[in-house]
């Protein structure tokens, strides 16, 4: 038996990146697939085809995750054509970078928004069917930023340090009913994003880290599959980095 086959899971913000990884992986392991994406309409409807190859359901949504509305709108669409949810990943978010002294109130609030305040719109949401069927599994993408800081990140950091304190409160609140909130904490991972930097920059970066290479989104995908799965029956309100050492 794959190990998440009969559990179905939500993961925002998977048309491309580290979200799509984590669609995918899920798939692989047997879980039913609902996903949004928001900018890459194209993009969420390949990854939907290519989700149904593998054998699983799957169907993306067009959602706004910062959006409370839109946000419990979507679990309950998700409940009517899935059943229920079993898996939330809230990977969703955005970069507006910049120096302090540079920063727009608008940067500030577009990354607060988009980053933390839609893990909380979406957590909120799937308690209704977590809380009925008294178990799940919640994991929200934070980042190694949000733990040591980052210069010209600071509303990133900001947002990705509230997930960790979130998670961690949500783990207290829900734990008596079988429902598990954990955080993934990446480091510097390869994706289109990092491709189309300057080749002598990134390399500089894998220099830097202890495994001497920078991470894939399949590295951070391998241990949401682990948190999602019954393997981690016992694991809640953690931070878990995957940074090759990054931190150490």
């Amino acid at each position: 038996m794959k190990l998440l086959e009969g559990k179905v899971a939500l993961i925002t913000g998977a048309s491309r990146g580290i979200g799509k990884g984590i669609a995918e992986s899920f798939a692989r392991s047997g879980a039913s697939v609902a996903f949004t994406y928001l900018s890459s309409p194209e993009k969420g409807m390949a990854l939907e085809e290519e989700l149904k190859s593998m054998g699983v359901k799957a169907k993306g949504y067009r959602s706004d995750a910062g959006d409370f509305k839109a946000a419990d709108e979507l679990v309950t669409a998700v409940c009517a054509d899935f059943g229920t949810i079993d898996i939330l990943v809230n990977n969703a978010g955005i970069t507006r970078d910049a120096l302090l002294m540079r920063m727009s109130e608008q940067a500030w609030d577009e990354v607060i928004n988009a980053n933390l305040k839609s893990v909380f719109n979406l957590c909120k949401a799937v308690q209704k069917p977590m809380l009925k069927q008294r178990k799940g599994s919640i994991i929200n993408l934070s980042s190694v930023v949000g733990i040591k800081g980052n210069a010209g990140q600071s509303n990133y950091a900001a947002s990705k340090a509230g997930i960790i304190g979130f998670t961690k409160s949500v783990a207290l609140e829900l734990g008596s009913r079988n429902i598990r909130s954990n955080a993934i904490a990446p480091g510097f991972i390869e994706t289109e994003m990092t491709a189309a930097l300057d080749e002598k920059t990134v390399q500089g970066w894998r220099d830097a880290i202890p495994l001497k290479r920078g991470g894939t989104a399949e590295d951070v995908a391998n241990l949401a599959v682990f948190l999602a799965s019954d393997l981690s029956a016992y694991i809640t309100g953690q931070v878990i980095n995957v940074c090759g050492g990054m931190l150490t």
